[in-house]
């Protein structure tokens, strides 16, 4: 099956080259990129805790290697975008991946565009935390850039001079119990363009989540600064719960999906550059599908306590696996907790682009830095950085897996 998928790939772009062989265009474009991530596991956390009652019994994060080709063609009314990864790691089999990023067909009518396929729908202000992303629901903040994969859909646009609407139906083949960013939904936006000022209206309704609605804007206040804000209300959202029921060592995983009902998301940011292409953006967020301060209290109390059992005579393996699944409400979110603060400086020198980034967690003190330095050529471009988590013992990005993660990439460009 991996096979027929990457051979359907390849012909589907050979195809777009062979269309548009009579252009002056290239008809294929794309990027190779070697990727090697070196890991260091966390001694703090459930992960970190059940591999001390029984080592061996959870994959610790370890060092890998990512090899990935971005192929782009197409021809008149369609593009496509594929991805073709393949992907090692220090105790892990090899992986071998090949998806479409994007397969589009388009039709262009006046004032008026259509489209139909897989596509890439980024919509809202926000950088590192989008309330109204209501169609690609992108993560957000990840160690490094790479092509998001679409959304199937349909979608219709028309744009004027300074207004812009958009109609999606996104996932219209998923089934209606499906969650996040897989959950069929309809989805609305406008967009108005109002002298320095950006305005934005959001609107969703989902299959089961039900409706929501936001707004947001993004002033040019002056030539170094922008200011920008964004702000949503959902009927519902999905997330994961623990089994309350779940007071000691259960036999199956306790956590399981939950609804967060009338959540509310919020961000206000702005950024600030000087005329020597130093930048500085500043983000403060606040995400209410996340976990409660309550739950990751509660969360905290019985991870102390799995780590106790042992020592009262309960099975070491049954404790570890306990303690493995605790691992879940990492995922409970895009944001692990509720309130958070964001601060990225960035400058252009040359061919050289260094980056520090630090978000900061007020709940508990958690903290995640990540500083990488890029340098571009014409074809080739290579970077690296690190990215480490900490914060007080007790605090939840303190108690990720990963503690430190490093990397080291190089892409060309064809």
């Amino acid at each position: 099956m991996r096979n027929l998928t990457l051979g359907a790939i390849a012909l589907t772009l050979c195809a777009a080259a062979a269309a548009q062989s009579d252009t002056a265009a290239a008809p294929l474009s794309g990027q190779m990129r070697l990727q090697w991530d070196q890991r260091q596991a966390n001694s703090a956390g459930p992960l970190a805790a059940a591999d001390k009652l029984l080592p061996g019994t959870v994959a610790l994060p370890g060092d890998g290697a990512t090899l990935a080709t971005e192929l782009h063609g197409g021809g008149k009314g369609w593009s496509a975008s594929a991805t073709l990864q393949q992907q090692t790691q220090q105790g892990v089999a090899t992986q071998s991946r090949a998806w479409f990023n994007e397969l589009v067909a388009t039709h262009d009518a006046g004032a008026w565009q259509f489209s139909a396929g897989k596509k890439i729908v980024s919509w809202d202000v926000g950088y590192a935390f989008r309330p109204n992303d209501m169609v690609q629901q992108a993560e957000r903040r990840s160690l490094v850039d790479t092509l998001d994969e679409g959304r199937p859909l349909l979608m219709a646009e028309h744009f004027d001079a300074d207004r812009a609407w958009s109609w999606v139906w996104v996932n219209p083949t998923k089934p209606r119990a499906q969650t996040g960013a897989e959950e069929p939904a309809l989805a609305a936006r406008v967009y108005q363009h109002q002298g320095n000022v950006d305005w934005h209206g959001f609107a969703r309704l989902g299959a089961h989540t039900g409706a929501s609605a936001g707004g947001a804007f993004a002033w040019v206040a002056s030539d170094a600064m922008e200011l920008h804000a964004s702000a949503r209300w959902l009927e519902r959202a999905d997330g994961l719960t623990i089994d309350p029921l779940a007071k000691g060592l259960v036999h199956t995983d306790p956590w399981g999906t939950a609804s967060v009902a009338h959540p509310v998301q919020a961000l206000i940011g702005g950024t600030w550059t000087h005329e020597s292409q130093l930048s500085v953006l500043a983000e403060a967020w606040w995400d209410g599908t996340a976990l409660s301060d309550s739950q990751w209290a509660t969360w905290g109390t019985r991870n102390a306590l799995l780590t106790r059992l042992p020592s009262l005579g309960a099975p070491s393996a049954a404790a570890a696996g306990n303690l493995a699944w605790q691992t879940d409400a990492f995922n409970a979110s895009g944001s692990l907790r509720r309130s958070n603060l964001y601060l990225r400086a960035s400058w252009a020198l040359d061919a050289w682009q260094p980056s520090l980034d630090w978000l900061y967690q007020p709940a508990d003190g958690g903290r995640m830095l990540t500083a990488a330095l890029l340098w571009k050529g014409d074809q080739v471009q290579i970077q690296g950085g690190l990215r480490a988590n900490g914060g007080p013992r007790d605090a939840v990005l303190a108690q990720l897996p990963t503690q430190r993660q490093a990397y080291l990439m190089g892409t060309w460009s064809f």
